[in-house]
């Protein structure tokens, strides 16, 4: 490429490539094609193509949390923007880095307020921590730059670059070099002393922990500081990527439910955090209190999300003078797949025994998965990924992410069925990529997170409210979608059946979905 005569969206993609993000996830329009264009002339870019943005966005989510780095999307104006908010909500939650890139209408074309005109920088706003329009284009380099700078500023975040089609179309494009990352701070010395104070008293102490906390190094810290204290350890709810399984080590998670939390915690007097936000329970009940800790706990900081975790939790186990503990044993338990009739226990001692190793699990099953996590702390090592905002619909396009990101690992996605409609277009992708997905489809056929929610509120029901709970009526025939969309499926209707398909689907090269029907 001639870098002396090129245009802004030429001069996009060769910065993007310059600041290491060769990837993008990509659902694109009429104000895309010179961003398209450029892709013939400038080789580098891998580009996968979305049928949805809500399947664009939560992929670069996957991606980035699999690979460390950012994905950019390629969205089509403001109404593509709005398509992939919720994924983008998620990932917002999550800290990922994500360079968001959403095209516009020209600038001299917005007066006309033509249809698709919208107050894209506005809807972008409140889940990026970075955000700008290009006006011209030998701006566009230089934007693209900072805006990877942003996204890979810790603890990880969305940057959103919006461009006009005529400034990707005009001459003029510059290409700008990567700026360098900022600096992950420390947290303070006062700070460690004080929380080493706080866990010597002998009150019992929660550490809360999230985000690169939960990553092995920091978690073999958090074992040394629970052995010398007593303080016990739970991660937050839901987490972006966990390492788990043989031979790491592990950490129980926060319930999901404020009652079976509250219940957890009770005579908890300290709640030290560890790169999270005060927590709360996901939804207010009438009467109960919206902290899943005792009242009257009170609440510590160590160290907050965008501070350097792992450090923080190292200075803190040397300022006790906690003694370094050995790795967990990694030698291979003789476990026995689950049998007999479908169950929540019995799919996750199958998913002990049957994991392959190094896998990446990808988990949303909501509320018949309540076994899953506890149930697989035995298994061979792997990665567990979660759904981190509450907004269903991001576990294939996660697992479509994670996949490109991992080439040589296999992806398991676990699937409940009413949250996979709405991103269902991923399994296309999947297939189009020819990646390495067990995807899992827990077939209830009804919302049932939301019945047991309509119970907790108070919610007195009837015929009418319990047909919005139920998608049985007809019947989702996901063999039938799978293969619809280029991936191969069966139907397994116990566990002898779901044993034996998931073992093979898990050692055939591509997408396959597994249709496990549990029977309520």
């Amino acid at each position: 490429m001639n870098k002396t005569s090129i245009n802004g969206a030429e001069s996009l993609v060769q910065t993007l490539l310059d600041c290491g993000v060769d990837t993008c996830f990509a659902n694109p329009g009429t104000s895309e094609m010179h961003f398209v264009a450029a892709l013939d002339r400038v080789p580098g870019m891998r580009c996968v193509l979305g049928l949805f943005e809500g399947v664009v966005t939560g992929a670069a989510d996957g991606y980035a949390r699999i690979a460390g780095k950012p994905a950019a999307t390629l969205l089509h104006c403001g109404p593509g923007l709005a398509n992939g908010l919720a994924n983008l909500h998620n990932a917002k939650r999550a800290n990922t880095p994500v360079v968001n890139i959403v095209g516009d209408q020209a600038t001299y074309h917005r007066p006309f307020d033509a249809p698709l005109t919208a107050d894209t920088e506005g809807w972008a706003r409140p889940v990026s921590v970075w955000t700008r329009t290009a006006t011209q284009a030998s701006s566009v380099g230089s934007a693209a730059a900072a805006a990877v700078q942003a996204a890979c500023t810790a603890p990880g975040g969305i940057a959103s670059l919006i461009l006009p089609s005529d400034v990707c179309w005009d001459a003029g494009g510059a290409v700008a070099a990567p700026l360098a990352p900022i600096p992950t701070p420390k947290v303070a010395p006062g700070t460690v002393v004080q929380m080493a104070r706080v866990l010597r008293s002998g009150q019992p102490t929660l550490l809360l922990l999230a985000g690169s906390a939960l990553e092995q190094d920091a978690l073999a810290s958090t074992h040394r500081i629970a052995a010398a204290t007593d303080a016990r350890l739970l991660s937050t709810t839901a987490n972006a990527r966990v390492s788990r399984g043989r031979g790491r080590f592990a950490v129980e998670r926060l319930p999901y439910f404020g009652d079976m939390a509250r219940a957890r915690l009770a005579g908890i007097t300290n709640v030290i955090l560890v790169g999270t936000p005060v927590p709360a329970t996901f939804f207010a009940y009438p009467g109960k209190s919206p902290r899943p800790y005792p009242e009257d706990a009170v609440v510590h900081v160590l160290a907050r999300p965008e501070e350097d975790l792992a450090d923080a939790l190292a200075r803190l186990a040397d300022e006790l003078g906690a003694p370094q503990l050995p790795a967990p044993a990694c030698t291979p338990v003789n476990l026995e797949p689950g049998s007999g009739a479908i169950t929540s226990a019995a799919v996750a001692q199958s998913l002990n025994a049957l994991l392959p190793e190094n896998a990446i699990v990808v988990d949303e099953s909501v509320t018949f998965g309540q076994a899953f996590y506890p149930g697989t702390v035995n298994a061979a090592p792997h990665d567990w990924l979660q759904v981190t905002g509450g907004a269903i619909g991001d576990g294939l396009p996660l697992a479509l992410g994670a996949a490109i990101a991992a080439p040589d690992r296999r992806v398991i996605a676990l699937q409940a069925d009413g949250s996979g409609m709405y991103t269902v277009q991923a399994l296309w992708s999947m297939a189009r990529e020819k990646l390495d997905v067990t995807v899992v489809v827990l077939a209830n056929r009804k919302y049932a997170i939301l019945q047991h929610e309509l119970a907790s509120v108070g919610a007195t029901t009837g015929k009418t409210a319990l047909d919005m709970l139920d998608i049985g009526n007809p019947d989702l025939d996901w063999v039938k979608l799978a293969n619809g969309m280029g991936v191969n499926a069966a139907r397994a209707d116990d566990m002898a059946q779901f044993n034996e398909l998931f073992a093979m689907a898990n050692g055939t090269p591509g997408p396959f979905l597994i249709e496990l029907v549990i029977q309520s």
